[in-house]
């Protein structure tokens, strides 16, 4: 998979890559990385990309002509490019999205920053809008290293053990089973005694039922589509 950023300021994003599972994953070519600024496709002498917005209001704007002639440009070389842009008014982005969007082949992911994106370029080049909660970044490229680590570590080959995938949360609309490590007993706290008896069937209805009563107690709302 290859993944795109479309920002002002690529070395936000870049250095995320640079340890840990996600660097792995890069130095065996399941992920590969790109970042495009830009500024380097303004038609000004100045390199400007925001200007105040028609009708007036307080901030600047990202123009959409560096964005569009961008995308146009990928689009050249990787037609099946997929576009992505963070913004408050995008749909929530859940897990499902995240597995769904590691079949992609390639996704850009655009970063708005100032007070967000000429409407103009959303409407014509993006193709799914993403918000990852009710709040407000000073820019989209926090937003876009959260999906695209949810959506990298979906990718065949980037996790050693693709079970762990299996097991998470939100994988079965429900959290998490709580997980213990040894020792057994650690001041004075012990674990359930089911998990030691080495029963795999009794283990694992322990941990259904663990993970059915954490859901309802963090998050009732999961709870009752169980």
């Amino acid at each position: 998979m290859k993944l795109t950023y479309l920002t002002l300021f690529p070395n936000i994003i870049e250095g995320y890559f640079t340890d840990s599972i996600l660097k792995r994953a890069i130095d065996n070519k399941f992920i590969e990385l790109d970042f495009i600024n830009p500024r380097d496709y303004t038609n000004n002498k100045h390199g400007k990309v925001d200007k105040p917005m028609v009708g007036g209001g307080a901030g600047m704007l990202m123009t959409p002509q560096p964005l569009f002639d961008a995308i146009d440009a990928i689009k050249k070389t990787s037609p099946n490019a997929y576009v992505i842009v963070a913004t408050p008014v995008g749909k929530a982005f859940v897990q499902t999205d995240a597995k769904r969007l590691a079949t992609k082949e390639h996704i850009v992911f655009v970063s708005g920053r100032y007070e967000g994106i000429d409407e103009r370029f959303i409407e014509h080049r993006a193709d799914e809008l993403f918000s990852i909660g009710d709040f407000i970044l000073t820019g989209g490229e926090l937003a876009s290293m959260v999906m695209s680590d949810a959506i990298a570590r979906n990718v065949e080959g980037v996790l050693g053990n693709s079970e762990s995938l299996s097991v998470e949360s939100f994988e079965a609309s429900s959290l998490e089973a709580p997980s213990f490590t040894k020792p057994n007993i650690y001041s004075e706290i012990g674990v359930p005694s089911e998990l030691l008896k080495g029963n795999h069937g009794k283990i694992s209805d322990l941990k259904n039922a663990m993970a059915r009563c954490k859901t309802k107690y963090f998050r009732p709302d999961m709870h009752k589509q169980l």
